[in-house]
């Protein structure tokens, strides 16, 4: 596995419960602000499943992807609820209220 793999992973453990960052956050938090979409395959590549919380990863718009590896949108949206992270019915996080600001 890749070391850009391994610091997507190290950095998305860190994100806490109830807080979301998004794809461009990872990726310029690990020092390659243009790979978001490398982030994303990373995360859609997670061999650590319950360990690295890929849930707490949105688009830069604070919607939920579409294409969520562990049941879709539905799911990643049920996951992100149950640690009180409020989402729309067109599935969107408030980025002001819920975006962890540690990066």
């Amino acid at each position: 596995m890749s070391n850009f793999f391994e610091s997507v992973y190290e950095f998305v453990k860190k994100v806490p419960a109830g807080k979301v960052v998004t794809y461009g956050d990872v990726a310029r938090a690990i020092g390659s602000p243009r790979a978001t979409r490398q982030v994303g395959w990373a995360l859609h590549c997670n061999p650590y499943p319950g360990i690295v919380p890929c849930h707490r990863v949105v688009f830069s718009t604070g919607s939920v992807c579409t294409g969520f590896a562990f049941g879709g949108k539905e799911v990643q949206t049920e996951l992100l609820r149950a640690e009180g992270i409020e989402v729309s019915e067109d599935f969107k996080i408030n980025l002001e209220k819920f975006r962890w600001r540690e990066i």
